[in-house]
């Protein structure tokens, strides 16, 4: 007997202590869900929100890459009436004259209907341009073919013609495969080749395109350029932008615009950060009301199970085994809803880009940091009410 009183009551391990933990967990199963919901949506939000930022980032990388931020692109400026300016002659000669610029190639836009059969009237054609180009224009704006191959050599004295992306969706082309014709204006042209989207040259995407001999003998459409497009050295970019207007026409060069159609995408994508910020915003909200639900559902448990804790106490548990059950308490109901949490924000993520055909990127920081910032707010939620049970004493919660 004697040997048993001066025997030490054992502590409970971390393990012990978190079984028992999940046990009170367990035991409550439909509030401790209806508890991490806030804390997943709150969770679900920031990851779907980051990953499709840092997804709509590394499309944009791939994007750039693959285009490249040295291209450069120069027209006329829209006239009082909205028609477009002429260049001067020799614009070409005079653009390559400039040092910095590694390759240049010009189209001509032509206003001649694009139709796929004679039996569609005038009115129902519109929508597709006709472009005049050279062999030159894939390989200096970065495009790709989706089949076939695009105007060279001898072929721009011949009535063929090479469909862009969006172009062929809208004629019902989506192979050259069997061979298709389509009448720009009055004549047939072959279809030798259909090009892959152009994200940075939407423009060109709803354009068919034929070349400069083809379109003197059959329209007297004359050489000079309306766009002129051109790759310069990359560590002289902003310097080939400020001397490119005055070269082209000395005389008026407020007439000439000229942009590069990378700082279209880099504009997008800061309008989408802040947008991004936004919504990072409206998910930490969810995450403080998912923080207070686990608080308040901590503080009416433990006003629930206060003979519970009294039994326990009179057993010999101290106070910070006490404090530290219900720490963990909360930490796990957060942790599932943490959880769960990640998973719905990666499959809205994935999703999301499945549907809007970009890279998937979600890097792995961030899926750590949100369980972390999850396990965090339980922590801090049941810390108040793991502090209130640890206070109370044996006797008083048994007699009530």
């Amino acid at each position: 007997m004697e040997k048993f009183l001066n025997m030490k009551i054992n502590k409970l391990k971390t393990r012990d202590l978190f079984f028992v933990a999940l046990y009170g967990v367990k035991a409550r199963r439909g509030r401790a869900a209806m508890t991490s919901i806030g804390i997943g949506i709150g969770i679900a939000a920031i990851v779907a929100v980051t990953g499709i930022s840092s997804s709509g980032k590394a499309d944009l990388l791939a994007t750039l890459e693959s285009f490249g931020t040295n291209l450069i692109k120069a027209s006329p400026q829209a006239g009082f009436f909205g028609s477009q300016e002429s260049l001067p002659d020799g614009v070409v000669g005079m653009v390559e004259r400039i040092g910095p610029v590694e390759e240049v190639t010009s189209t001509s836009r032509a206003n001649l209907l694009v139709r796929r059969t004679n039996f569609i009237s005038e009115y129902e054609g519109g929508g597709i341009s006709t472009v005049v180009t050279s062999n030159e224009l894939l390989e200096v704006i970065g495009g790709n073919l989706s089949e076939g191959r695009f105007i060279e050599g001898d072929l721009s004295d011949v009535p063929v013609t090479v469909l862009g992306a969006v172009s062929a969706e809208r004629l019902g082309i989506k192979s050259i495969y069997p061979p298709s014709k389509i009448l720009i204006d009055d004549q047939w042209f072959g279809v030798i080749g259909i090009l892959e989207e152009l994200t940075i040259h939407p423009d060109l995407d709803r354009s068919v395109f034929i070349g400069y001999g083809v379109a003197k003998t059959l329209f007297d459409i004359d050489s000079e350029p309306t766009t002129l497009y051109l790759r310069a050295n990359p560590d002289y970019v902003e310097d080939v932008v400020d001397v490119l207007a005055p070269s082209m026409n000395p005389e008026n060069p407020d007439q000439v615009e000229v942009s590069r159609p990378s700082d279209a995408l880099e504009a997008q994508q800061a309008a989408e950060a802040a947008f991004t910020n936004l919504l990072l915003g409206l998910g930490s909200v969810a995450l403080l009301v998912g923080g207070v639900a686990i608080a308040n559902v901590m503080v009416m448990s433990v006003l629930e199970r206060r003979m519970e804790i009294g039994v326990r106490r009179s057993l010999g548990a101290t106070r910070k085994e006490i404090r530290s059950q219900f720490l963990l308490e909360s930490t796990i109901l957060s942790g599932i809803g943490g959880v769960v949490g990640v998973l719905l924000g990666v499959g809205i993520t994935f999703g999301y880009t499945n549907y809007t055909n970009i890279v998937f990127s979600i890097p792995f920081w961030q899926i750590f940091g949100a369980v972390v910032l999850a396990l965090v707010i339980g922590a801090i939620s049941g810390m108040y009410p793991a502090i209130k049970a640890s206070k109370i004493q044996p006797a008083e919660a048994v007699r009530t």
